[in-house]
């Protein structure tokens, strides 16, 4: 089968999801026969944009391709010559079988998840601990009150997610009567993963629940109609009419789809197909939907599938010197601004780690803040699991040790490579500010500058 380099590529990249957007456009004039051979700089030119700026769309690129590529490590240089290859002998493949190379159906997601991804706990805020996120939460809230709105809600972990919304639902079910439903796909057994059936019904039933009506999916479930269209049936003609009132669905922790490609392509589109179907059916206006993640969403989807493109975005950040002012008070401790700078100045606007701070002050009242301090990134301080924790995780991948041995080590901002700079950041270690990155707090730098002096 004979076609041209340039057609090649544009159906590789609807294979891997790249439908339009800026990966796509990268992925594309980066890879076009006539710039195969050209420096990135040029391509950056052609396109009308910051060479940085082209990097950065170039590593949702790579990071599509990194189980597909073996030798495909975006942790070094070499990256566009090592796919250019690849490609090009896929290239040869395709004119031979006709068959075009796919990524395989667990997503490249699964590899850094299993890397990277934390095994402590989450942490929440208990309800008198609850320091008002102004104004996200008061965005998050107006939002919901829209028929058939949808919000997304992103923010690392020990962020207080969990607790915003939380607080959210309950404010809706209080004053405006909502019925609300918080459903945790971390409540799933791996086993639900294995099919879209199975999931989507386990789904089903757990809203049911929730809402405090018997589960009566075996008469809705037709084998003929398929998974997305039975569920869309069993919300439409069952679980929406029973409802009195609007109803908020939130989806929290919706990462653990992401390895599973069979489960999220069909489970996202049609998150996003409801969400669309408010505006025909009356229905559907009744359903208010949050999505709560803590992660980039790096999966390859749809634009026009996707149910991360619409709707109303929130992110969450670190608490600001008056929130934590507020935090501090909260834990029973009366503490003045200078106080406040210091606990700052080690573990910044971290609402977990100040969450510690606090406790411990609090509970050991000879503890005064000095002390406490000094001690903060020793192995006998209380942040000494959390700060292994992190250490672990640095010390499975060298390139990763290297490149923020890199960053502890700068007196200023430095440069990474885009794809060091997510992973670094999915594990709550960076501060980003356009394309610098500095560590989050000086506890981070002290401790790991200490163990990861050894690092060449």
């Amino acid at each position: 089968m004979s076609i041209s380099w340039n057609d090649f590529i544009e159906r590789v990249a609807e294979a891997y999801g790249m439908y339009e957007g800026d990966a796509k456009e990268a992925f594309l004039a980066r890879f076009a026969e006539k710039n195969l051979a050209k420096k990135e700089s040029s391509v950056a030119i052609q396109l009308e944009i910051g060479q940085a700026t082209l990097e950065r769309r170039l590593a949702k690129v790579y990071v599509a391709f990194t189980l597909s590529c073996p030798t495909l490590n975006t942790d070094r240089r070499g990256k566009f010559m090592i796919l250019r290859d690849w490609l090009k002998q896929k290239y040869k493949d395709y004119e031979k079988t006709g068959e075009l190379p796919k990524p395989p159906a667990t997503s490249n997601l699964e590899v850094a998840e299993n890397a990277i991804a934390p095994t402590t706990p989450n942490w929440e805020i208990s309800e008198d601990l609850y320091v008002d996120r102004l104004p996200v939460e008061s965005q998050c809230y107006q939002a919901l009150l829209l028929p058939g709105s949808l919000v997304r809600i992103k923010a690392l972990r020990h962020m207080g997610k969990t607790s915003l919304i939380a607080r959210i639902m309950a404010k809706l079910k209080a004053l405006n009567g909502y019925r609300s439903i918080i459903l945790s796909l971390k409540l799933a057994d791996k086993t639900h993963f294995n099919n879209l059936k199975k999931f989507l019904r386990w789904f089903c039933s757990n809203v049911s629940r929730d809402l405090h009506l018997p589960n009566r999916l075996d008469d809705y479930w037709e084998e003929d109609a398929g998974s997305k269209s039975n569920c869309t049936t069993y919300f439409e003609e069952y679980l929406l009419p029973e409802a009195d009132s609007p109803f908020a669905l939130c989806l929290d922790d919706v990462d653990l789809v992401f390895p599973y490609r069979e489960i999220y392509e069909d489970f996202f589109s049609l998150l996003r197909s409801w969400h669309e179907r408010a505006r025909s059916h009356q229905i559907w206006r009744k359903l208010r939907l949050v999505v709560v993640h803590s992660t980039e969403v790096y999966i390859p989807l749809n634009i026009n599938q996707s149910p991360f493109n619409v709707g109303v975005q929130i992110e969450l950040s670190d608490f600001t010197s008056e929130e934590v002012q507020s935090f501090a008070k909260l834990h029973k401790l009366d503490w003045d601004s200078v106080q406040v700078e210091q606990i700052m100045e080690m573990v910044g606007g971290h609402p977990y780690l100040l969450h510690l701070a606090f406790s411990h002050l609090k509970s050991c009242q000879d503890l005064n803040l000095d002390l406490f301090l000094q001690m903060a990134d020793k192995e006998s301080g209380i942040y000494s699991s959390h700060l292994r924790e992190k250490l672990s995780f640095l010390q499975q991948d060298m390139g990763l040790s290297v490149a923020f041995k890199k960053v502890v080590t700068a007196t200023g901002g430095v440069q990474l490579d885009p794809i060091q700079t997510y992973k670094l950041n999915r594990l709550g270690l960076l501060k980003i500010s356009g394309n610098e990155v500095k560590p989050r707090c000086n506890l981070y730098r002290q401790y790991l500058c200490h163990h990861l002096g050894d690092i060449q």
